[in-house]
């Protein structure tokens, strides 16, 4: 049993550094595709769009319909579709040289599938664990992510900075072997058992209950406050602080990503009142992101931008931590509810900055209020959309002090 659980747990592991991989993939081949074959910038950003767009219809089809769905074969399965993906991704430019571009949207579709499924499974899996600290367990499993991330886009960096981006086509089949090893180890391991509704109204039922849907608000802005931040550091320590590329993904997203996973390490070691957390990362972001929008100072820009993701670390697995306490039996359902609104919040927050951006660069008066100060329209535009960006933290403040309050009350009456 116990050579089981940590099989099951590795697994686990293994599969959420693959969702690392699969999600920063694409971001740090950018300028490679475009170098090599010309590829539009709104079509890039397109591929990191249909990731999250793909994850988030997923999460509503399980949430919906997880009934219909073998559970067990359906996470011991998931990492093999995150493998074809990157595969896929990798060798269709080979084999198709003028259809490049449809080659990359497919295996992002199909690899993005897989991380879906993931979100949904993983942490349920976790859940359904027998353990003394299932808190600091569930911190565990999303601070593998973050690591994760910190390992992808070095990797990535260095292996193209080294092999040249000529050679791409390596580096998601170097990746494709993480996945092949969840899968291996899955197949040694036995799957708990995980509540599902019996019925599409079974989950319909569930939807009328407000705690569910509180706790799908405070994971909305958690993720929404994470990923604009984890998106868009790169870009804005290159074209707000003047950083060059190959250093901006090193302390923009590597650095994010070190103290995203060191904010979940310390809570999966020391953690408690996990909805008192919630509250004071909020507090720390938005701090953090109204730095990001008006400070000049380069190291100062750096460090808002790292810490940001230092504060932001418990925003998404401290909302699942709060629906296992309100829901203490939560099946697949609480959790894909969970991952959809999670997504749909790492989907519209990086996304807005980017409409901001782009619309300050192509607005004349605000062309004109940027020269005035001796900013670029890329440098304004940026600096405004990382103070749209505080909006999500700054509205997440009342929502955890709501839930902190009421967490609070529970115990007093306990």
């Amino acid at each position: 049993m116990q050579n089981n659980t940590r099989i099951l747990k590795l697994a686990c592991y293994t599969t959420n550094v693959t969702m690392s991989a699969v999600a920063n993939l694409s971001p740090v081949l950018f300028l490679t595709f475009r170098t090599l074959y010309g590829i539009s910038y709104s079509l890039l950003g397109t591929l990191v769009l249909v990731v999250f767009s793909t994850q988030l219809i997923v999460d509503l089809i399980f949430s919906f319909f997880s009934h219909k769905f073998n559970i067990e074969k359906t996470v011991k399965a998931t990492p093999l579709i995150a493998a074809v993906g990157l595969i896929f991704y990798a060798v269709w430019p080979y084999i198709f040289p003028n259809q490049i571009y449809l080659g990359l949207l497919i295996g992002t579709v199909i690899f993005a599938s897989s991380a879906g499924l993931a979100e949904v499974l993983i942490s349920p899996v976790i859940a359904a664990i027998p353990s003394k600290d299932p808190d600091r367990e569930m911190s565990k499993l999303h601070s593998v992510y973050a690591w994760g991330v910190v390992g992808v886009v070095i990797v990535s960096t260095v292996y193209i900075m080294f092999a040249g981006g000529k050679n791409w086509q390596y580096l998601p089949l170097i990746f494709a072997l993480i996945p092949i090893a969840s899968f291996a180890l899955f197949l040694k391991s036995k799957v708990p058992e995980m509540e599902t509704p019996e019925r599409v109204s079974g989950a319909l039922k569930q939807l009328k209950s407000k705690k569910l849907w509180l706790c799908v608000a405070a994971i909305f802005l958690g993720g929404a406050s994470e990923c604009t931040m984890a998106q868009w550091s790169s870009g804005y320590i290159e074209r707000s602080l003047g950083i060059d590329k190959f250093w901006g993904d090193i302390f923009g997203v590597a650095m994010f990503g070190a103290m995203l996973g060191l904010g979940r390490t310390l809570y999966a070691k020391f953690g408690k009142s996990v909805s008192k957390i919630l509250l004071i990362g909020a507090v720390g972001a938005l701090v953090c992101y109204i730095t990001a929008a008006v400070s000049n100072i380069a190291l100062v820009g750096l460090i808002a931008c790292a810490f940001t993701g230092f504060c932001t670390s418990m925003l998404w697995p401290g909302s699942l931590i709060i629906v296992q306490e309100y829901f203490p039996k939560a099946g697949v359902f609480v959790f894909a509810m969970m991952a959809a609104g999670g997504d749909f919040g790492a989907s519209v927050g990086p996304q807005l900055v980017g409409i901001i951006t782009d619309a300050v660069a192509q607005s004349p008066s605000m062309i004109s209020f940027a020269q005035s100060l001796a900013l670029s329209p890329d440098q304004l535009g940026m600096k405004l959309g990382m103070l749209v960006g505080a909006l999500f933290p700054l509205i997440a403040i009342f929502v955890y002090l709501y839930i902190h309050k009421s967490s609070h009350k529970n115990k007093q009456t306990s």
